[in-house]
């Protein structure tokens, strides 16, 4: 560790115990009610939670109340114990009650910091304390997990104790409709995944009446596994997009080229990177073969992105580990957390290249319509807090970009977990044997044993490795996730064997089964080391939950993925110094804190593009948050007129920069032709004598503005005022959606090509605010132009046809009104951010689409109007 790095450490731990010691006085103050709440009856709780509220209403601050309101809590709480209850379709016994290290743990959430808990010690009740207190405020508190599965689980574990205190919640889950979420929004405290709450928030940003958003104050959030939230998933944007141009035929043009292409050969490729670059050899082969002369000529330049695709596609992305083909279609698998994300795409055109990969149906390419970071979206809450168990490898990340602290919170009981050294082999064939007798050994002695694997594929050899041995075992992986509840149950039992991805690392508590503890707990086995040191500790932390007894290790071998990319040459040399042959073990601390290095490289490496793609996003947030302001402002019908008539004001001002400096210039014939062209322009009742006197006197412009407020104020008289404002509104609010969903395109292509710019030796960085900016301001002028244009000439027969269009246009934009499809998709931002970063890299997006194109047929295909004909000859283009 460097010097810094040991400073860092010693002020963060001195800080740390600091913050806890501080925390004792206020943990006596709370337990101190115990005697005061003990005398309330059922029915005086809620009441005294309505008395809570009047206070605060009245100006007392919430820190004053909080010992009083975690009191409340706790004393709730213990009123329930015993009490049986339905969680996720299972009966419960409630059996939870604060104890004073969760206490601490509620004062760092509500203080909007992270709270590092270890597994076991009750993430999910800590965060009872602070929603309640905090919901007082009659301002939403959302509760944000890592899937829908936790989201509904936690959210109904809880309710028991929330409907004691007389405060509502609900959840949010992937299938819902629109209207089935007003309902859960309207709770006191919110339980939902991230990507639902960003996806609400764009969706809402793209309704078109205020009624039909469901998220309307962004006050507090609490962020459970909060570093798999702020940092893994921080390299994916939210996006909503919609049908693009399809380019099918090109997909399956490069595909085969991407399969004969050989590394080293036609192709550089840098698994580190996650990139691949055409050497000499493969331009020559793929000009060739494709027949298109140069392909860097003007008509063929996007035909290297294509193959760049193809190759990635054939030599970066494998089957069973990064995606499964479930059903005709490529389905992802979360690489955090080992799950399915079902209808969720790679976008720029890498989910076309594996479709073309293994030759099913290549759906079309989509474009943004609407795109947030997860980053900018919690950043944008009035205060967010999180908690994780392993949050203290990233504190300095935390406080960097979140201006989080990171405070450790002791564990209730000791922590009785056995670390052995981790043991390497060669190969991986001979780990997998190691594996294979390591885990029928314990077995032997009725120990439990939980099997960490990395990849569905190699879950699944290991499964066919011990049935060989008749050794009774469960899977839970993404193929087998319907009895993930089930397998996790039975996990800590006597004699239990579960081999798992990623899914069983957060959010599982495996419990001991009857005599376990005696027998040295769960043994947890990992067989291969993850690039982020957190995934690894994750997977540790399922053992020596609460005290108990545990011991995890890792067997690893030199053709891993991590000791392959990032540590493989430096620990075979270690290894061979100390005299390691073919066939031989290893455990030494050295070379274990050698694979810690690497994966701190790697750390260091993601963490700066995830920083250089905030700076990217900066661009773009700062321009979203003023577009979707001002079009929450016309939805609410807030300052219609002042907007009109600003950009009144700026459309003639624009018409007046066409006008020649001097009257005299112009022959008769010009003027009489200009002033009927600005009379046409206008169509608000002027003259061509008033432009005419106006354009020579220097008054036409606040003339001509006079004459469009006038002409606005007569329509309103005659239509209302209150319906035609709306109508006015809803104009100007289509027309921003139509230039907005132009300008992202827009930025879209400067985003792909502004790392050209550093070839020229400029900071791509610089020039992309810069340009971002200049089509901003583009956008501002086409916006006001365009308004201009269509508010000038509503006449009084045309503007409830206006009204009408608007209805059709509206629908267009209702996104989430109907069927939506999430998927997950390569972000452009992201790329670009790789790209100029020292390591390079990329990165993943959650993209929802506004068309389901999984109900259009094939061009081939029978047409669904039931003609006979091809759908391509009948109904497509109709």
């Amino acid at each position: 560790m460097s010097i810094a790095g040991k400073l860092f450490s010693k002020i963060f731990k001195s800080r740390n115990r600091r913050y806890l010691d501080e925390c004792i006085p206020v943990v006596e103050e709370i337990t101190s009610w115990d005697e005061t709440y003990n005398k309330l009856t059922d029915s005086d709780i809620p009441r005294r939670t309505e008395k809570f509220k009047q206070r605060i209403q009245e100006g007392e601050p919430l820190d004053d109340l909080l010992p009083e309101a975690f009191g409340l809590v706790r004393n709730a709480a213990r009123r329930i114990l015993g009490a049986e209850y339905t969680c996720v379709d299972n009966q419960e016994t409630w059996d939870m009650v604060h104890f004073d290290v969760q206490l601490i743990g509620g004062v760092v959430l509500h203080q909007g910091k992270i709270a590092e808990m270890a597994t076991g010690e009750g993430k999910t009740l800590v965060a009872t304390l602070p929603c309640f207190l905090n919901s007082l405020t009659g301002r939403p508190v959302y509760v944000v997990t890592v899937n829908d599965y936790l989201a509904r689980r936690d959210s109904e574990w809880m309710k028991p104790l929330f409907d004691k205190l007389g405060v509502t919640t609900g959840y949010i889950q992937s299938g819902m409709s629109p209207d089935e979420r007003h309902e859960p929004y309207s709770c006191d405290i919110v339980y939902g995944t991230n990507n639902e709450f960003g996806f609400d928030y764009l969706r809402d940003n793209m309704k078109a009446n205020a009624e039909d958003q469901v998220q309307h104050d962004l006050h507090y959030a609490i962020i459970d596994e909060v570093d798999s939230v702020l940092i893994d998933e921080a390299r994916t944007p939210l996006i909503i997009s919609g049908p693009s141009e399809d380019l099918t035929s090109r997909y399956q043009l490069v595909n085969r080229l991407g399969s004969v292409m050989k590394p080293g050969v036609h192709f550089q490729l840098d698994e580190k990177k996650h990139s691949t670059a055409l050497l000499e050899k493969g331009i020559a082969l793929a000009e060739r073969e494709l027949k298109v002369g140069s392909l860097y000529s003007g008509r063929n330049m996007d035909i290297p992105h294509y193959l760049d695709n193809a190759l990635k596609a054939h030599n970066l992305y494998k089957k069973e580990k990064d995606y499964i083909v479930k059903d005709n279609q490529v389905i992802i698998i979360d690489e955090f957390t080992g799950r399915l994300m079902p209808g969720r795409r790679w976008s720029d055109g890498l989910h076309q290249a594996i479709e073309a990969k293994e030759g099913i149906r290549i759906k079309g390419e989509s474009q943004t319509l609407a795109t947030i970071t997860l980053q900018n979206y919690f950043r944008m809450f009035d205060k967010i807090a999180g908690m994780t168990g392993t949050a203290k490898t990233e504190a300095a990340e935390f406080y960097e970009i979140y201006k989080l602290e990171t405070i450790v919170i002791p564990t209730n009981k000791p922590l009785r977990r056995e670390e052995p050294t981790d043991v390497i082999y060669a190969s991986e064939n001979e780990k997998f044997s190691a594996i294979i007798n390591k885990i029928r050994q314990i077995n032997s002695t009725g120990r439990p044993v939980l099997v960490g694997t990395i990849s569905i594929e190699k879950s699944e050899r290991l499964s066919s490795e011990l049935e060989r041995f008749s050794v009774k075992h469960e899977v839970l992986n993404a193929k087998h996730h319907r009895r993930e509840a089930e397998i996790i149950a039975k996990a800590g039992q006597e004699g239990a064997v579960t081999i798992a991805t990623n899914m069983a690392g957060r959010g599982t508590d495996i419990k001991l089964g009857e005599g376990i503890a005696g027998k040295g707990g769960l043994f947890v086995l990992g067989t291969e080391r993850h690039e982020a040191r957190r995934i690894d500790n994750q997977l540790r932390g399922r053992t020596g939950r609460q005290g108990d007894p545990g011991t995890s290790q890792f067997f690893i071998s030199l053709e891993d993925d991590l000791m392959r990319i990032f540590a493989g040459d430096w620990v075979r040399g270690i290894m061979q110094r100390l005299g390691f042959s073919e066939g031989q073990e290893i455990e030494s601390r050295m070379v274990s804190r050698g694979i810690e290095k690497a994966q701190k490289r790697v750390e260091e490496r993601n963490f700066d593009i995830r920083k250089s793609l905030l700076e990217y996003d900066e661009v773009m947030n700062e321009q979203r948050t003023i577009v979707y302001q001002q079009r929450q402002e016309l939805m609410e019908l807030k300052g219609v007129d002042e907007m009109v008539a600003e950009m009144f004001e700026f459309y003639i001002a624009h018409l007046a920069e066409e006008f020649p400096e001097d009257p005299d210039d112009l022959t008769s014939k010009e003027a009489d032709m200009f002033c009927q062209s600005v009379k046409l322009s206008l169509n608000i009742g002027i003259t061509e004598e008033e432009v005419r006197t106006g354009y020579t006197d220097g008054t036409l412009v606040d003339h001509v503005l006079e004459k469009a407020i006038e002409n606005a104020e007569n329509l309103k008289q005659k239509f209302g005022r209150e319906e035609t404002t709306r109508i006015l509104a809803d104009i100007i609010r289509v027309t921003i959606d139509e230039k907005w969903k132009e300008h992202l395109l827009e930025m879209d292509y400067l985003k792909k090509g502004i790392h050209m710019r550093g070839y020229a030796q400029v900071d791509p960085k610089i020039e992309y605010k810069r340009e971002g900016y200049a089509l901003f301001n583009q956008l501002a002028d086409s916006i006001r132009i365009n308004v201009s244009e269509r508010l000038l000439n509503v006449a009084e027969e045309t503007l409830t046809q206006e009204a009408i269009f608007d209805e059709d246009v509206r629908e267009v934009f209702r996104i989430g009104s109907a069927q939506h499809d999430e998927i997950s998709s390569m972000d452009e931002a992201a790329q670009v951010a790789a790209m100029h970063s020292e390591t390079g890299g990329e990165a993943q997006a959650r993209v929802e689409t506004i068309v389901n194109v999984e109900d259009e047929p094939g061009d081939n295909d029978p047409c669904p109007c039931g003609s006979g004909k091809k759908y391509k000859k009948c109904c497509k283009n109709t």
